[in-house]
């Protein structure tokens, strides 16, 4: 077997909000990771685990997908809004691991004026940190949208002037409402799913698709989770 086979296969989690409902896939898929991954204080980035040959990194959202395309992690845990807006060729999704469940919608406020309601621009400005996606949807609608790149805070960009509208993930839709803001389409429903690099699952197809089986296992045999 050649060094590199030898290598432990890396798997991206996202840090934050769907690390919680991923730890116990993970776990039950037989991964039990060092206790410093639990400590939020810990400066580590990488933590070994009950298993010899796999690695964690905990790495924000957006950037699992850039780890797994790219090759530096072999496996990793993303939404599908991070893989439509990158879409990235090297990655291969096999699994709808049915958590994180939210949507991608267009929100603004709620007494805005009726003559900039969508169906009557033909241009828009919005706020979101999915310009690819939000530019694609909008253009497949005739209409071409002027996407203002924000990472946080989006529902500001209505209230101070910045933009009209947002585009941004809603589960209970609480902060549009405290921020004044409804909800008025939506472009995607979101979920997490398994996420492979295609070159890895080529070269080491045995030790990919086994952890793609079990944690299939894991999902297959889970209570039915309901939408949110």
């Amino acid at each position: 077997m050649s060094a590199d086979r030898k290598e432990p296969l890396v798997i991206a989690v996202p840090k934050g909000r769907i690390l919680g409902e991923a730890l116990p896939i993970i776990r039950a898929a037989g991964i039990e990771p060092e206790a410093a991954f639990g400590d939020e204080s810990s400066r580590k980035l990488m933590f070994d685990t009950n298993q010899a040959n796999i690695k964690l990194i905990r790495v924000r959202s957006f950037d699992v997908a850039t780890f797994v395309a790219f090759g530096a992690a072999q496996l990793g845990i993303a939404g599908n809004d991070v893989l439509m807006e990158f879409d990235y060729s090297e990655i291969y999704a096999p699994l709808d691991l049915g958590i994180g469940t939210c949507r991608l919608s267009i929100a603004q406020p709620r007494d805005l004026d009726e003559s900039l309601a969508l169906d009557r621009l033909s241009h828009v400005r919005i706020a979101t940190k999915y310009p690819h996606i939000t530019s694609k949807w909008f253009a497949d609608r005739g209409i071409q949208a002027e996407c203002v790149k924000l990472n946080g805070a989006m529902e500001l960009a209505p209230v101070l002037g910045l933009c009209p509208r947002i585009v941004d993930l809603v589960s209970t839709g609480h902060t549009l409402k405290a921020n004044g803001l409804v909800e008025v389409d939506v472009l995607a429903h979101v979920t997490s799913r398994l996420i492979v690099n295609r070159t890895a699952l080529k070269v080491r197809p045995q030790e990919v698709t086994g952890w793609i089986e079990k944690f299939r296992a894991v999902v297959d045999g889970a209570p039915q989770r309901k939408a949110g």
